[in-house]
């Protein structure tokens, strides 16, 4: 294909993205793949209430660093409650060719999509470096990390991905580099702050235990929850990294179509995973969730 400009490259590829080139021969595996996200999307949407119910009985983690997951769980019940039954209806309208319903979903879905990752990255990058002032600001670190300061990123966060995302009407290239850059400064960032943590852990841990307010033992698990997160998430995103930057639009095949929305499908798995993760890793989250668990039982039995 040859394009007159980025507008229109981007306007080409959204009617790519809606033509019957798109399914050629993989109508059925796209019908699979929208049952599949149905089921990801009430996984996602249950376990992430069940987490932001739970942080609010958690009073033992510093307010900035609840609020950071907090905003993580926001995301991903986002994620299940928009951008995966979008992606949903856009592969069921590929699926039955109706177009009509495929021209508001594609790019729907599509800038759903970009702004919850993005968000998504920043703040798992942001959660690294707040466990890092920790370290390194010792008591000075409630007065350097506030409430406040962290809601302000988090609103830049949001509006900097929205804004991003929504370019991709315009030129999909701004949306596409804004995301490359985003995930290298983030991947570089988590990847500076836990390698410090790691090394000034190991090689001053008897300095810190007589001088420095931090419980040395309770501070590694809230580092290793994550790290966790932050591993599961690079694992779960990469993949579609990977195949967006080796698509070719000009070239389809039905295999290559179907390998990047399966890229797509493992990057959502990534917002049911997070709650098992939290329960896992996080041990006073796990306890406020099954206590959860219990009221509610409780409440349906009653």
């Amino acid at each position: 294909m040859n394009f007159t400009g980025e507008g229109k490259q981007t306007q080409t590829v959204l009617e790519l993205r809606c033509a019957a080139a798109w399914a050629n021969g993989i109508h059925e595996h796209l019908q699979y793949l929208s049952a599949f996200h149905a089921f990801l999307s009430i996984t996602a949407v249950l376990g992430n209430i069940l987490i932001l119910v739970a942080l609010r009985k958690v009073s033992s983690l510093h307010p900035p660093t609840k609020l950071l997951f907090r905003c993580l769980a926001v995301t991903d019940l986002c994620v299940g409650i928009v951008a995966e039954p979008l992606s949903a209806v856009y592969w069921m309208s590929v699926a039955h060719e109706e177009w009509n319903l495929c021209h508001y979903a594609a790019p729907s879905f599509i800038i759903a999509s970009y702004t919850l990752c993005s968000v998504s990255l920043l703040t798992v990058a942001a959660i690294s470096v707040e466990r890092l002032l920790a370290l390194l600001l010792g008591l000075r670190f409630r007065q350097v990390v506030t409430l406040k300061r962290t809601y302000v990123i988090i609103v830049i966060f949001w509006i900097m991905s929205a804004v991003s995302s929504i370019l991709y009407l315009l030129t999909r290239h701004i949306t596409v580099w804004f995301g490359y850059l985003i995930t290298s400064c983030c991947v570089i960032t988590s990847v500076a702050s836990y390698t410090t943590i790691f090394l000034r852990l190991r090689h001053q841990e008897g300095h810190i235990q007589q001088g420095h307010p931090l419980n040395i033992e309770r501070y590694r698990k809230a580092v290793s929850g994550a790290l966790w997160v932050q591993c599961a998430l690079v694992a779960f995103y990469l993949p579609y990294g990977i195949v967006v930057a080796l698509f070719d639009y000009t070239k389809l095949f039905p295999s290559s179509v179907l390998i990047l929305e399966l890229a797509v499908s493992l990057l959502y798995l990534n917002s049911s995973l997070n709650p098992f993760l939290y329960c896992w890793k996080i041990s006073e989250v796990k306890q406020a969730v099954k206590d959860t668990i219990r009221e509610v039982v409780c409440c349906l039995s009653g």
